[in-house]
């Protein structure tokens, strides 16, 4: 019943236009339910795969926050460890200041540490937002391209100032992808390598990769962005500060990010939202201790940086659909629900999860023993689509 009624809701996106395909995963106390509805692409019209490869996009975040736990907890890495053990140029970091309508740079006020990167408190930003370093990221082509290795794009991020000093604001930023090369250093492997030792193996993610072999390709959903203003699907264009502008490629072997780039199929990312209920795979395979997991829900973000809100620029408004940071705080590398009263009291305090630029989503519910995925591939979409899905789930499942 409950696969019906989801699968009629989102049929219904489809028709209105939103979405070309969904697919959709939910687990509960051990039973699992499913769903898809749609195409892989708006061309041929091809049903939707039980198997479909999707881009995850910042889905990928939370993946290299669990790597940066699993080094936590062996040691090799402390949150409160200045960057400049890892990168000594960042010794050279400053941060820009707007002081009577000049611009000076300023000396950081204390060093950014491991702890910043994962909470977005580090003082990077990110292309799309409306800010002097997101457009100066813009300006410079940062993770534009489909060719360039992690340690190029993040040596050139170095380069610009921070937006504000470290732990002084909240702002989503590419620190993840600072962070993932940080790893790359300490573990001497490729990214994608220590990921795939660490968390995919062990948790049978056999379709979670970077590069998509030549048999696999057929796959892959086709992405497109959504068009408010003529309510169409189109495939992507590259229009200045939009994400649409990121390299995201399937066939560069040596291609590697830390906050967007991975593939992955909505079984694989069930297996890992599944794992951070204990920190286990289903065979009992150790991923994280559990006292280094139940760090990771928490929010750590100060009130007075409250609400949080990603400001991105683009051209589609849904002012009918509120912030939907509002009732969150930020743990390490995921949202975390502190406040139900501000999400019309669904939810539970300590739900926990993220989603990807291209409409996935997913969230890890500890006290209701929840689990869910959600994958499409669309741009700039309609918000509408993980609202129907939250709501459903906290309404359906108590």
């Amino acid at each position: 019943m409950f696969e019906k009624e989801l699968n009629s809701l989102f049929e219904n996106m489809i028709l209105k236009n939103y979405f070309q395909g969904i697919q959709w995963s939910i687990k509960k106390d051990n039973i699992s339910y499913a769903g898809k509805v749609g195409f892989m692409d708006l061309d041929k019209k091809d049903p939707i795969r039980e198997d479909s490869i999707y881009r995850i996009w910042s889905m990928t975040k939370p993946i290299v926050a669990i790597a940066t736990m699993i080094l936590v907890e062996r040691g090799l890495i402390d949150l409160e460890d200045p960057i400049e053990s890892y990168l000594p140029q960042a010794k050279k970091l400053k941060v820009l200041q707007n002081k009577n309508n000049n611009e000076v740079l300023l000396d950081l006020e204390r060093s950014i540490k491991i702890k910043d990167l994962l909470l977005h408190t580090a003082g990077f930003s990110y292309n799309f937002l409306n800010d002097p370093i997101g457009k100066e990221y813009e300006k410079n082509k940062i993770f534009h391209s489909e060719n360039s290795l992690l340690k190029n794009e993040v040596e050139k991020i170095l380069t610009f100032p921070l937006l504000f000093q470290p732990g002084k604001n909240w702002v989503y930023s590419v620190s993840i992808d600072v962070l993932a090369y940080i790893i790359e250093i300490i573990t001497n492997k490729s990214i994608f390598l220590f990921l795939e030792e660490n968390i995919f193996k062990p948790l049978g993610m056999n379709d979670t990769f970077y590069f998509v072999e030549e048999n696999k390709r057929h796959r892959i959903m086709s992405s497109y962005e959504y068009i408010q203003n003529s309510n169409e699907l189109k495939k992507i264009s590259y229009k200045s500060q939009t994400i649409n502008n990121y390299g995201y490629p399937h066939s560069n072997s040596q291609y590697a990010r830390g906050g967007h780039g991975l593939f992955s199929t909505i079984y694989d990312y069930m297996k890992f939202a599944n794992m951070l209920l204990s920190g286990e795979g289903r065979n009992k395979e150790k991923i994280l201790d559990r006292k280094y997991l139940n760090l990771v829900n928490q929010n750590y973000i100060k009130p007075d940086l409250f609400p949080l809100e990603i400001n991105s620029m683009g051209e589609n408004k849904f002012n009918d659909i509120p912030n939907d940071l509002l009732p969150y705080g930020w743990g390490l590398g995921f949202r975390v629900m502190i406040n139900k009263e501000k999400n019309n009291n669904l939810g539970s305090l300590g739900e926990f999860g993220w989603s990807g630029a291209a409409a996935t989503y997913f969230l890890v519910d500890p006290s209701k023993n929840i689990t869910a995925v959600l994958m499409t591939q669309v741009l700039q979409a309609n918000p509408i689509l993980k609202k129907l899905f939250y709501e459903f789930i906290y309404n359906n499942f108590k």
